[in-house]
């Protein structure tokens, strides 16, 4: 035990050496493209700092924040930082406006601050060549996956040719630009509040960083050191057995399903690598196309209807693809293929996972995955893949970075009991060594249910005593 202890703390003090501190943060301020409320005090511009910490004197990264307060709230205590999940999505760039209590507004000052590498940062890490050609592989019936990782090569390419390390766009990066913003800002402790890849994000400042954290709020946070491509098809097999069972407890549904776990597991193993097709017509276009489909896009259908607004559908869309009717819910599939979302960056969150997640998981224990699970077999759970981290070629990030985090810092966790992707098993690894954390969980909540459950917000309660235990309040919430 001795040893052991010992090897947490060598870790522990390497994780503080990993990066030099011979360099100085710096705020540039920027005109706020965020309508705000004329009565708050408000902050806009990049943070600059160093692209790969190891080499202070090389290329510089600049990350956008937003940081606002109201005149009565403290200038550098109590204050909130939220950044969004994915990897790759953008906080600054989904916010149109705010208002004089928007959010944690309500509770002290608030900043919104990026991910290095997404919108709005610069460099942005978008592959544009993604999108053409999933649209192109279904406008022409050719082969998207093989389209996909042409485009990946080529974006990797673009970026490489301009000097970007896409190394360095990676959650231990991401870590030190948290603090150095508050460095830079002078700010005491944070309040620091994550979603998805984001709360596992947190995490990661929490352990390199304690003395910057005061509170963490957790939703549907995915650890760092969690096994997800291990996982993942776990994952979504033990969230639709919670919607079967769900459904076969719940007295007030009408059962118009009969034997739908055994359905779904039957009909689903039965499909596996058959080849189906229907005669797809574009918005506005003459002519149909030809789309071929797989089993992987029948999954697909189901397990986005993993959500509190859609659960209760599944019964019924299940029984209409065992039945073959599968032409609408595709037809659905495919149109938001070729939509012009382009909300996430792509080599953002390929740098990421990449260095994070697939430099760490173990193949064999992928694949296994299938074998256990044949009616799932073939499921997409993640568009980063193994294959394609082949074609983007990152580094690994530091062992460390798959470590448990230790803290008697506050928290808040809330998940999901239909969650596909941050299971409850995730919420429960993070609470198992953060002994002053509290555990939310949502009775038919998907992935990032919030904390207002039944109309009670359980923040307010959070952030009225950081340290005393929560009782639920709802039918449909346990607390833990």
């Amino acid at each position: 035990m001795k040893l052991y202890s010992f090897s947490l703390l060598f870790s522990f003090v390497c994780c503080q050496q990993l990066f030099s501190q011979s360099y100085t943060p710096v705020i540039e301020l920027a005109v706020c493209p965020i309508k705000t409320d004329a009565r708050l005090i408000v902050k806009y511009g990049y943070l600059v700092v160093p692209e790969n910490r190891k080499k202070v004197n090389g290329r510089k990264v600049k990350i956008p924040f937003f940081f606002a307060r109201q005149p009565n709230h403290d200038a550098k205590k109590n204050v909130f930082l939220y950044t969004t999940g994915g990897p790759g999505y953008s906080a600054i760039d989904n916010t149109d406006s705010v208002g004089y209590e928007s959010g944690l507004l309500k509770y002290g000052g608030l900043i919104l601050f990026d991910q290095r590498g997404t919108k709005l940062a610069k460099p942005c890490l978008d592959c544009t060549e993604i999108p053409l050609a999933v649209k192109r592989s279904y406008e022409e019936g050719l082969n998207k996956d093989s389209l996909v990782l042409i485009a990946i090569k080529d974006c990797r390419k673009r970026f490489v040719s301009q000097g970007i390390d896409l190394s360095a766009f990676n959650t231990m990066e991401s870590a030190e630009d948290i603090n150095d913003l508050r460095l830079a800002l002078h700010l005491d402790s944070l309040n620091l509040a994550g979603v998805s890849y984001s709360g596992g994000l947190m995490l990661n400042v929490l352990r390199n960083h304690p003395e910057a954290v005061r509170t963490l709020m957790l939703n549907s946070p995915l650890p760092s050191y969690a096994r997800y491509d291990e996982d993942g098809l776990i994952n979504i097999n033990e969230a639709l057995n919670q919607v079967f069972t769900n459904y076969e407890d719940d007295s007030l549904m009408s059962k118009t399903s009969i034997n739908l776990r055994e359905r779904f597991q039957r009909y689903f193993t039965d499909i596996t690598g058959k080849i189906f097709q229907l005669n797809y017509l574009k918005r506005n276009a003459r002519d149909s196309t030809r789309i071929y489909y797989t089993k992987g896009e029948l999954l697909d259908i189901i397990v986005n209807r993993l959500n509190g607004d859609q659960v209760k559908t599944i019964p019924a869309v299940i029984d209409d693809l065992v039945a073959g009717k599968h032409r609408s819910y595709v037809t659905e599939l495919i149109d938001g293929g070729f939509s012009e979302d382009h909300s996430v960056s792509l080599g953002m969150r390929y740098s990421v996972y990449c260095t994070e997640q697939i430099a760490y998981s173990d193949p064999v224990l992928e694949k296994l995955q299938n074998t256990v699970l044949p009616w799932l077999a073939g499921c997409s759970f993640n568009d980063v893949s193994r294959t394609v981290c082949d074609c983007w070629k990152v580094r690994p990030e530091p062992e460390i970075v798959r470590k448990q985090v230790y803290s008697k810092v506050p928290a808040l966790i809330v998940g999901g009991d239909i969650d596909p992707s941050c299971r409850p098993f995730y919420n429960r690894l993070i609470k198992r060594y953060m002994p002053n954390a509290q555990l939310m969980l949502v009775h038919n909540g998907g992935h990032g249910p919030g904390y207002v459950v039944d109309g009670i917000n359980y923040a307010t309660l959070f952030f009225e005593n950081p340290n005393k235990k929560i009782v639920s309040q709802s039918k449909n919430l346990i607390m833990e």
